[in-house]
């Protein structure tokens, strides 16, 4: 087994994050699926950040898990695993985008805008509360999808997923200020596209919950060897 080289200034922080992998180059298949399940909502988000699609952004979690995976063994703890991954995930959605970018050109099309697909919403017995929430979080989704991508990251990374400003400068190599910017920035461009205030329904975007979540983790445990027993 590979031997992970611990840095002694965060290894206290991160001891849990080593543990796992430490695990995970064992062939552990619950480290891989507590790996997953950790951490499949927010390397969604951000990838659905990035691709402004939902499909898309499950193919793109799906590659950064196998390249994470295969690569675990350079994975120091100099930050946590949560960082580490979502980097992979930024590094895969931003190298998708530049593939497509050049199809494109080959190919003399422009990509088409990605298709708003439903949220799952809360369970609602009022139908006319139900179409209303369903209609915020679409236009919710429309105006993130509108920004650049610049401010797209930035406001997913802090609004959406909850980081901290350090730890969005830290995930995309930029200054705290430069977060304060264009998170600043992001939400009057976003403000501009809606009508009322709904930021507490905010944190209902993009998710990643139940049946997608169980998904995901069960195509990857498969491509890497240990496929998921039917439950009788």
């Amino acid at each position: 087994m590979p031997a992970i080289s611990i840095n002694k200034s965060t290894v206290s922080d991160h001891s849990g994050d080593l543990d796992l992998a430490r695990r995970a180059l064992t062939r552990d298949a619950d480290a891989f699926r507590t790996i997953m399940q950790t951490h499949n909502l927010r390397l969604y988000r951000i990838a659905r950040g990035v691709v402004r699609n939902d499909g898309e952004a499950e193919d793109v979690v799906q590659e950064a898990y196998l390249n994470a995976f295969a690569h675990l063994d350079t994975f120091r703890g100099d930050a946590s695993l949560a960082t580490w991954l979502s980097r992979i995930v930024i590094n895969e959605a931003r190298g998708r985008l530049r593939r497509q970018q050049r199809a494109s050109v080959v190919a003399a099309t422009f990509v088409r805008d990605a298709q708003i697909i439903q949220f799952p919403l809360s369970k609602n017995d009022n139908p006319e509360q139900a179409m209303a929430q369903r209609q915020i979080l679409q236009l919710i989704e429309r105006a993130i999808d509108k920004l650049p991508n610049l401010y797209r990251i930035v406001f997913v990374a802090r609004v959406i997923e909850g980081l901290s400003i350090e730890e969005t400068a830290n995930l995309l190599a930029i200054r705290p200020e430069t977060v304060k910017t264009r998170l600043h920035r992001a939400r009057h461009l976003v403000r501009q596209q809606l009508d009322a205030q709904i930021g507490p329904v905010l944190l209902d975007a993009f998710p990643f919950a139940g049946r997608r979540c169980e998904r995901l983790t069960a195509t990857i445990m498969e491509r890497i060897g240990f496929p998921e027993q039917p439950v009788a």
